[in-house]
């Protein structure tokens, strides 16, 4: 009960900080109240998850939301005993000696990684995350959920927002599609590194490509250079697909004419230009680190038996080999949830949000306005972030759960793009209502 009551206590002031964010202020479409609700709502669904993970799948010891919220407690503790092992701990300055190995994390159960292909250990960030939390949570669980949830709800409307800037019309579609896909909502609101994703993702694109206020512009590289280095300790992936677009956009902002050879171009030189680096430096190999990142899924389904694992092609470190796999890459983004579909409500969901990444698009062109009236650079961000995320995830994660999980931060830019193609005067009068 004491856990509740805290739990509801930080709820309300942080509902009361969030109704008064700036962000709301130039949100077209959004008022304070909704804010509030769909915080509400992420907090339930946070705790939904907290659910799962307690009732349907009770393995605390390979629960995500639990793993690593336990494993903080080792690193909390060390705050009372020895305040300076504490913080190197936290910031990861002078930790990687044998004392630290011996006295803190040999008692954590997942610091360390069974598979681990070398490159850097998210589950770090974690844990770093749930010990902070346990200065305000004093070690109850559901206050996690909630600063989860008003991280992402944060994100999320900073998220909205910098696509607002580009989306004149069906901005109610657009709400929809950053806060309501299913695994979105359920995923996002949990105390998991998608929370930290969508703040990061958020306002880096409200950063770049959103509308900013000209007397803030000194804080831009500001927010800028905290969300590469919160992506990069995240999802380091998402940052590496965001990349190629976003300096795309920046260019046909600046030159709006033949966005398509602009985006052709960038990638063209932003994939060359990663060869060539591997090519010289190994560690840097991105063929190689996507190779080993295949490797490193396929080790771990085979040490912790799932019932959503499908068979990929095994991956070699040579460009031939990933343009063979990626006609099956992308199969196994957007459809491998059918093969899994029946096998309870979170497969449901999955597949559901399939279907819905087909067919949206296709609607959408079906009642397409003239491509001539398109907002082309931003039609092709989103295309080309959309694409180049379900390429790597479909080369390299053969369990259709983690799969879903990772194509959270491509779900928004799906319903983005239908937004920037369909024509709101094709559609049904109620539809157009509903969206607008």
């Amino acid at each position: 009960m004491p856990g509740i009551l805290l739990a509801i206590g930080w709820f309300t002031l942080l509902l009361w900080l969030l109704r008064r964010t700036r962000l709301l202020r130039l949100a077209p479409g959004l008022s304070p109240s909704m804010a509030g609700w769909l915080f509400a709502l992420k907090a339930l669904a946070g705790t939904a998850v907290w659910a799962v993970y307690t009732y349907a799948y009770p393995d605390r010891g390979t629960a995500d939301i639990f793993k690593y919220f336990d494993d903080s407690r080792v690193m909390h503790e060390a705050l009372w005993t020895r305040p300076g092992d504490y913080l190197r701990m936290l910031f990861g300055i002078g930790n990687d000696t044998p004392w630290f190995t011996d006295t803190y994390y040999s008692r954590m159960n997942h610091w360390v990684r069974r598979w681990d292909s070398g490159l850097h250990n998210d589950a770090h960030t974690m844990i770093r995350f749930n010990a902070v939390l346990r200065l305000v949570s004093f070690g109850h669980y559901h206050v996690h959920t909630v600063f989860a949830a008003a991280i992402s709800t944060w994100g999320s409307l900073a998220f909205y927002r910098a696509l607002a800037a580009r989306t004149h019309q069906l901005r109610r579609g657009l709400l929809f599609s950053v806060f309501l896909w299913p695994s979105v909502l359920f995923w996002s609101s949990g105390v998991l590194k998608e929370c930290l994703l969508m703040a990061g993702l958020g306002y880096l694109l409200f950063a770049t490509i959103g509308s900013w206020r000209p007397e803030a512009r000194w804080l831009r590289p500001i927010v800028i250079a905290g969300c590469v280095a919160l992506l990069l300790l995240v999802k380091v992936y998402v940052l590496f697909c965001l990349i190629p677009p976003m300096i795309a956009f920046q260019w046909c902002r600046w030159r709006p004419d033949h966005a398509i050879k602009k985006y052709s171009a960038v990638l063209v030189a932003v994939i060359g230009g990663a060869m060539l680096v591997g090519a010289f430096v190994p560690r840097a190999d991105v063929l190689y680190i996507l190779a080993m990142k295949q490797q490193d899924f396929i080790g771990l389904t085979r040490e912790v038996p799932t019932g959503s694992a499908v068979v990929l092609p095994v991956l070699e470190p040579r460009l031939i080999s990933f343009m063979a796999n990626a006609p099956h890459a992308l199969v196994n983004a957007f459809l491998s949830p059918f093969k899994v579909l029946g096998r309870g409500p979170l497969a449901g969901m999955g597949a559901l949000e399939s279907l819905l990444l087909v067919v949206l698009p296709l609607l959408a062109l079906w009642k397409r306005r003239a491509w001539r009236a398109m907002d082309t650079a931003a039609l092709l961000f989103a295309l080309s972030f959309i694409m180049l995320l379900a390429l790597l995830i479909g080369w390299t994660v053969p369990v259709v759960g983690a799969l879903v999980r990772y194509r959270v931060p491509m779900l928004p830019f799906v319903g983005w793009l239908a937004c920037l193609i369909v024509d709101p005067e094709r559609l049904p009068a109620s539809i157009r209502k509903l969206l607008n």
